[in-house]
């Protein structure tokens, strides 16, 4: 947490705010710092009168708008999975009062004895949720979403981070490469997606598992997207035939409940792999901007998985023999800085 005059500001009102509530009643003193993010948004842990934990969100206006979760928490918090309730707020300011799911996060618990049961587990909230989706509850994952999205690769990863000037050539193939990703993706059936679905999001609980958080940025977009940050996660890695299984059993599973994923899981795999390769692209390029433009460098080490899958993955297919070769030239060149392929 910052000691800035302006953070010391707004903990002092998120204080008085809780002092001020009718209900819940909360012990103030007892505010402590649960965790932050990547943006601007904080969460507190602070006792409550009946020996409950709560969560106080701190939404910072006008860096951040508390709307989205709102709407996105009702939403989602009526299909019956289990999100944070919201028990008191104040828009204007940027406070929120929450149940808190605990501190237990996915990350903390997975290994090799328990992967196989919260894995299924998620993957079970995942259909709960996709299965309800409707059109018109959110903004649109669309062509121009996904587009920027990419655009965050050659932006920040390859020209921030790795000082790289592409040639008109190589803007054209890699452009290419994208071209395939969009048209994959937008062809893919439509349903909620979460954005940030995996191991640091989802908590361990005993009833109701998993607990799902950080769910403001929903979209409503493809069908595969959440699979994928589930099983191709930034800041944990399993093994191959794993992942294939778990994708197969998120498949049928789905297929069951009635969800339009392809009727033959070949199709659908290639599926997966195009949006893993999408949001790999962009997660390089998010890592990047985050150490470049905010100077937050503890993502800097999940780089290198991400570029594993990112490899991997285009390795697979032939309509990505480009970007292998651009990230080959890359890798190649012995210049930090500045220099021109």
């Amino acid at each position: 947490m910052s000691d800035s005059p302006n953070t010391d500001q707004r903990l002092a009102d998120i204080s008085a705010w809780l002092t001020q509530l009718d209900a819940p009643n909360t012990l103030p003193d007892s505010l402590r710092v649960a965790s932050a993010d990547a943006s601007f948004r904080r969460y507190f842990r602070v006792d409550a009168v009946d020996g409950r934990t709560l969560i106080v969100m701190d939404v910072p206006p006008p860096q951040e708008d508390v709307r989205p979760f709102l709407h996105v928490a009702e939403l989602f918090g009526k299909t019956g999975i289990t999100v944070p309730q919201v028990l008191a707020k104040d828009v204007a300011k940027g406070f929120l009062l929450l149940s808190d799911l605990g501190s237990t996060t996915y990350l903390k618990q997975l290994n090799a004895d328990t992967a196989h049961k919260l894995y299924l587990d998620a993957i079970d909230a995942l259909i709960l949720l996709q299965v309800q989706s409707r059109p018109g509850q959110l903004p649109e994952y669309d062509r121009a979403a996904l587009h920027r999205e990419l655009m965050l690769f050659p932006d920040w990863y390859l020209g921030q981070h790795r000082g790289a000037r592409l040639s008109d050539a190589q803007t054209a193939s890699l452009n290419q490469v994208m071209e395939v990703l969009l048209s994959n993706n937008l062809a893919q059936a439509q349903v909620y997606v979460h954005r940030d679905y995996h191991s640091r999001n989802l908590m361990v609980l005993e009833k109701g598992n998993p607990g799902i958080l950080d769910f403001q940025d929903a979209l409503y977009g493809p069908i595969t997207y959440d699979l994928v940050s589930l099983l191709r996660d930034a800041y944990i890695q399993w093994d191959e035939e794993m992942v294939l299984d778990w994708a197969i059993r998120y498949w049928e599973r789905a297929r069951r409940a009635g969800l339009p994923v392809s009727h033959d899981v070949d199709a659908f795999y290639k599926d997966f792999e195009f949006m893993g390769l999408q949001r790999h692209l962009k997660v390089l390029g998010i890592f990047a901007r985050l150490y470049h433009r905010d100077g937050k460098d503890g993502y800097l080490k999940d780089i290198p998985l991400v570029m594993d899958y990112t490899r991997k993955t285009a390795y697979r297919y032939k309509e990505f023999a480009p970007l292998i070769k651009l990230l080959d030239t890359l890798d190649e060149n012995t210049t930090d800085v500045g220099y021109t392929f």
